[in-house]
This record gives structure tokens, C-alpha cells and sequence, in this order.
């Protein structure tokens, strides 16, 4: 399956979902950050603007910018100015006798002079302030992720970060943008938008048409989330977050096609294991991600690490003493105990009677090495599942059913594949393959 693609398919899921509260925006935003990131980007507005920062066009408009900015322009006015001993400016002579005979017709020192005075603060150049100072701070905001030199920062701000420093310059040292005012909290407002946008100036054009494009990624319309998808929120060497993203909504979805106008997706608050939960008639459906949904007490745990030593085999032992020799090195670090990383999709389906699993590990590959090692995970993870410490699966179906496991990995093209049906102790899907057959494979365990 494409990336763009998956995009498309995230672009929509995530107008659906999150942007209308009912799925948590921040486990989106944690899984599209780039590596990296501090917690001054943790939430969707911060990262439209980390990535509005990143874009190309931003970049080219800052490069510019000095040369640019030397054909700013101003409104003319006539400023009025009441002097007495001297005469500044042209003298407006019916305001003098005004002004004179007001305050004292014999007063022949008075005079009310005009001159002429350039103006700022004009919508275009209000425009252009409120697109500085957005870029501006969102720079001083990032200094330590320059310094830190990830590629995906300096690619686009030179290597050199003499760019950044220009920027900086003009925004606080520049004569002429010193001169235009702070925006109102309100401003630009649609109207100067459209005053910029049919300037002549180049200048005041590109800037209305970067505060809009910004604009629309905080309306998070979506085509303005696909492009963040596609272009700056996902590093390149990690296309199996998009893929695990896609498949975690399709599971939403599926839910949701299943459930005959009874599906109810609650949002779930910050800080939990859980990222959704779903009611479907009697049963509460429960959905996690990227983690052992430890919250719930799920867990992965391997038996080698409870089992009594002198139960264990000499493999057992092995792997046992290489944790304990790995905890005493680091002096006692948490260390990890279960299976393999726990980035497992989990299905948690519960009623009064019983509660049913769906476990499901993607691998963003069509490598047979890579498949066969992400069927060996997905069968580890259903063999030692446990709730509340206690295995999930008994000894005579450690896999469950056979529909309790799915595999998600990439298109296989020109090779022959198991149906469903042929298939034994897990599922796997091809990505393009999830969208219709998922569904199926719910039917077997709701």
C-alpha cells in the first residue's frame, strides 16, 4: 500500500475522529512528532507550526526577505503640528488663524504646520508583521532542536544556521518592521488578508498566502493534515508509524460498520494506556496502542521470568540471568521483561460473561525474514498474554482460537498468499487487504 495512500486514508480518519473530540489528539500528535521533539510541541497547534516552519516555501520566503523588504510600503499622511517661535513643515494657514484666535489673536509667533508622515500600519504590512513574528518565535522555540542538528531542521535551514540568525536579525533590528505594530490578538483579520492577497507587491501576496495555508492546518482541513502527513510529520525512516496509525483506525471503523447504529467511541483522558473506548450494544470495546496496556493490567510477560529457577530449561535460565546480570550493570534500571517492544495494537472486547482478545502486530515489510519475525512476535504475544498475571490462553489453545492474532505487513505482489481461511493460529493482512477484511476477522471474537 502507497504512502499516499495511507495518508489519504489517516487524512480523513483523523478529521473524523480526533478533530471531532471523540478520539485523543494527543496520541496522534505523539506518534506523528519527529524524533526528538520536547513537550513545547505537544500538542496539534505546535505542531502545525513546527511543521509550517519546515516548509519549503517558508524557507524561500525568509531567504528573501532582506532584499525584499527594502520596498515596503507605507501610507502618506498629514500630520498637524501646532509650533509657536518657528515654522516646520508647510503652514496651514486657516488653522493658524483657527488656533490664534482661540487661543490669542494677538499672538503673532503661532503658526499650525503640516507635514507629511509615512504610515506603518497598513493592513498588507499588519500582515506581513503577524507572519514574522509567527516564524520568529517559532524559531526561538526551536533553537535546541538546532543545536541538537537533526537532519530534518538543518536540511532546511542550511547547515550553516546562518538563516535562522538573518531572520532574527530582521525581525528585531529591521527599520521597517520595527516601525509596522504588534497585530491585536484578532488580526490579520480576513479583510486585511484579502487587502494583502491582491497586492501588488509580491511580498504581501506570499505572506497571505503562508498565513492562510497555516490557518487551514489549524482548522486542521483535510487536505491542509494531509500535507502535514505528508511532508514534515513523519521522518522517512518512519513509514510504520503511518501504517499503525492506519490500521489503528481501521479498527474504529470496523467497529463502528459493525455495530448498527449502537457505537458510541469515547474519547479517553490523557495520560491513560487506553486511546479508545467503544460501546457496542452489551459489549465495551477497548482499544491501546503502542504499549502492554498496563493500566488494565495486560501484560507480556515471558514464563521464564516468574517460573521457579529450578523449573526452568538451560534456554530459560539463560535468559533469566542475562536480565538479572543486565539490571545489576545499569545499576537496577527498570528494564524490559516482556516479549519483544510492545507496539502491539490491542483489542480488549468485554461483557458480563467473559472478555475476548484481538492482538495485532504490523510490520511495514514485505521481507520474508522481517514477516516471518513479526509472526513470531505476534504468537509470543498471545502465548504469554495475561490479565491480572494470569495467562490469557491455556496450555491446549496458547494462541487462542486462531482468530485472536493478526500480523499486518505490506502489499505482496506477485506471490501466491493463504486465504483467511487456509491460514493457521494467526491472521496476516496485506495493508490493502485491512480495510475489507478486517471486519471479518472482528466477526470471529465480538
Amino acid at each position: 500500500m502507497r504512502r499516499e495512500q495511507l495518508v489519504e486514508g489517516l487524512s480523513q480518519d483523523i478529521l473524523a475522529y480526533v478533530m471531532h473530540g471523540s478520539f485523543p489528539e494527543q496520541h496522534v500528535v505523539d506518534e506523528l512528532a519527529p524524533e526528538g521533539i520536547d513537550d513545547r510541541f505537544e500538542d496539534y497547534e505546535s505542531l502545525v507550526r513546527l511543521h509550517f516552519l519546515l516548509r519549503n516555501d517558508v524557507v524561500e520566503f525568509v531567504e528573501g526577505l532582506r532584499h525584499r523588504l527594502r520596498s515596503i510600503e507605507t501610507a502618506t499622511e498629514n500630520v498637524s503640528q501646532t509650533t509657536r517661535g518657528q515654522v516646520d513643515g508647510r503652514v496651514n494657514w486657516p488653522g493658524t488663524v483657527k488656533q490664534r484666535y482661540a487661543r490669542n489673536p494677538k499672538d503673532r509667533s503661532l503658526f499650525v504646520c503640516e507635514q507629511r508622515s509615512e504610515n506603518y500600519d497598513t493592513d498588507q504590512n499588519v500582515v506581513l508583521k503577524r507572519l514574522l513574528a509567527l516564524i520568529y518565535e517559532t524559531l526561538s522555540e526551536c533553537a535546541e532542536l538546532f543545536e541538537r542538528g537533526y537532519d530534518w531542521v538543518t536540511d532546511r535551514w542550511q547547515e550553516s544556521l546562518e538563516l535562522v540568525d538573518e531572520m532574527q536579525n530582521v525581525f528585531e533590528r529591521n527599520v521597517h518592521v520595527t516601525r509596522i505594530r504588534e497585530p491585536a490578538s484578532y488580526e490579520p483579520t480576513d479583510r486585511m488578508l484579502e487587502r494583502a492577497a491582491a497586492s501588488r507587491s509580491e511580498l504581501y501576496r506570499d505572506a497571505a498566502g503562508l498565513l492562510r495555508t497555516y490557518r487551514r492546518g489549524l482548522r486542521a482541513e483535510e487536505d491542509a493534515i494531509a500535507e502535514l502527513l505528508r511532508e514534515t510529520a513523519i521522518t522517512p525512516d518512519d513509514e510504520e508509524t503511518l501504517l499503525e496509525l492506519y490500521v489503528l483506525f481501521r479498527y474504529v471503523s470496523a467497529v463502528e460498520d459493525m455495530s448498527d447504529g449502537q457505537f458510541t467511541l469515547r474519547t479517553i483522558q490523557s495520560g491513560s494506556q487506553e486511546v479508545a473506548r467503544m460501546e457496542r450494544g452489551n459489549q465495551e470495546v477497548v482499544l491501546y496502542h503502542d504499549n502492554s496496556a498496563r493500566d488494565r493490567d495486560l501484560s507480556f510477560v515471558p514464563e521464564e521470568f516468574e517460573t521457579p529457577r529450578e523449573e526452568l530449561s538451560r534456554a530459560g535460565v539463560i535468559q533469566r540471568e542475562a536480565q538479572s546480570v543486565a539490571e545489576s550493570y545499569f545499576g537496577e534500571r527498570e528494564l524490559r521483561q516482556s516479549t519483544g517492544r510492545p507496539d502491539v495494537i490491542v483489542l480488549e472486547i468485554r461483557d458480563d460473561q467473559q472478555r475476548q482478545y484481538l492482538v495485532t502486530e504490523v510490520k511495514n515489510s514485505t521481507n520474508y525474514d522481517t514477516v516471518r519475525s513479526g509472526i513470531k512476535e505476534t504468537l509470543e504475544y498471545l502465548a504469554f498474554l495475561r490479565q491480572d498475571d494470569d495467562l490469557v490462553f491455556d496450555d491446549d489453545e496458547p494462541f487462542g482460537s486462531g482468530w485472536n492474532g493478526l500480523l499486518v505487513i505490506q502489499d505482496i505482489e506477485g506471490e501466491e498468499t493463504a486465504t483467511l481461511d487456509d491460514q493457521q493460529s494467526i491472521r496476516i493482512l496485506q495493508a490493502s487487504e485491512v480495510e475489507q477484511q478486517l471486519q471479518r476477522v472482528l466477526e470471529k471474537i465480538l
